[in-house]
């Protein structure tokens, strides 16, 4: 494990970088701006390493062209109709920052704050533990928040982060990772389209437009949502014969993992690099995973290797609760309590093939 410096906020406040590693080789690297992972170094089946994940080389460039790259996204992770809901009886308005609803906590998310350091372990596992406190009122959610998110690295090449968050006020909490991954290598040319994706679900939420979703639960059989068996992502993420793909641009979706929370992390995904051998599978004890191809990476914004992020250079696979669950009772809740604990347990497994 070791800290160092990453640069600072308009305001003089340091922002730090935490990179921890273990003895196959792996390590990452976590900065306290959105408590973000910037770098996962994994072998390939060759044991050569490359960085798996988009980011950027340094500070500014997170701030002047917010992505989500690596981010904790929060309070409230995915999307909300019209950044509307009602809690107790009472109507919330939160930030507008995604055509008509709110997304990822809205305009002054988790990801655009300076998270703490609160613990490091040497390990094995090394890890971090990182917190901040949202305070009643923040971008329109009810209640002071106090949350943890501790990153650790095994040496069975398992990281994992584990959000945790306990409120004084009723209030909604759905915290995830936005992480891209490329397991050719950021920067690679060949992108991620070619990799095998495998989501271990019969059904999926269509959306509206909007990517809200219109509270059907719709069977993957039959459709090029069904990623049942590991299909290529580009095979399909191209056809305009499904609305669903042409409402998305490609696949912005939710899939129905279960309809529970679980004790214990169960697999959500597993993302396979045929040239490189890497496997990343993607474990968590939520019920939805959000997959998204990256279509909206449009060559404003360069990475670590100096090239410029463009449509399907890399995916992102957020086990999180149901979009839009405040508005559709029928998804389930977002509710957190006084004295109940929020857990979001994720877990990215790195073998080969």
């Amino acid at each position: 494990m070791k800290r160092e410096p990453f640069g600072r906020l308009t305001g003089g406040q340091a922002v730090e970088a935490i990179t921890l590693a273990n003895r196959a080789g792996m390590s990452a690297r976590i900065i306290t701006y959105g408590a973000s992972l910037q770098s996962v170094l994994v072998p390939d089946r060759d044991g050569a390493l490359a960085d798996v994940t988009l980011g950027h080389s340094t500070l500014q460039p997170y701030l002047d062209q917010p992505q989500y790259f690596g981010s904790t996204v929060g309070r409230v992770a995915n999307r909300i109709a019209g950044g509307r809901f009602s809690l107790d009886g009472v109507d919330h308005q939160v930030p507008v920052n995604n055509g008509p609803n709110s997304l990822h906590g809205g305009s002054a998310g988790f990801d655009k704050l300076n998270w703490e350091v609160l613990e490091t372990g040497e390990g094995p596992p090394a890890s971090v533990t990182l917190g901040l406190v949202s305070p009643d009122g923040d971008q329109g959610y009810p209640g002071t928040l106090k949350v943890t998110a501790t990153y650790a690295l095994t040496d069975e090449n398992i990281l994992a982060v584990e959000y945790r968050a306990a409120t004084d006020r009723p209030t909604l909490v759905n915290i995830s990772n936005h992480a891209y991954w490329n397991l050719a290598g950021d920067g690679s040319a060949d992108g991620a389209m070619a990799h095998l994706l495998t989501i271990p679900a019969d059904q999926y939420l269509p959306t509206d437009a909007t990517a809200i979703p219109t509270g059907e639960l719709r069977p993957v059989d039959g459709t090029p949502f069904d990623f049942r068996r590991p299909t290529a992502i580009g095979a399909r993420v191209r056809d305009a014969s499904d609305e669903q793909i042409r409402f998305g641009r490609g696949y912005d979706h939710n899939w129905v993992i279960a309809r529970d929370v679980a004790d214990e992390p169960r697999l959500l995904a597993r993302l396979e690099g045929p040239a490189s051998g890497r496997v990343l599978e993607t474990w968590s004890n939520q019920p939805g995973l959000q997959f998204y191809s990256g279509n909206f990476l449009d060559a404003t914004s360069f990475g670590k290797a100096g090239l410029l992020y463009r449509m399907g250079d890399a995916v992102a696979l957020e086990p999180q609760k149901f979009p839009d669950t405040p508005n559709r009772p029928e998804f389930g809740s977002l509710r957190l309590d006084p004295g109940e604990t929020y857990r979001n347990l994720i877990q990215w497994r790195f073998t080969t093939a």
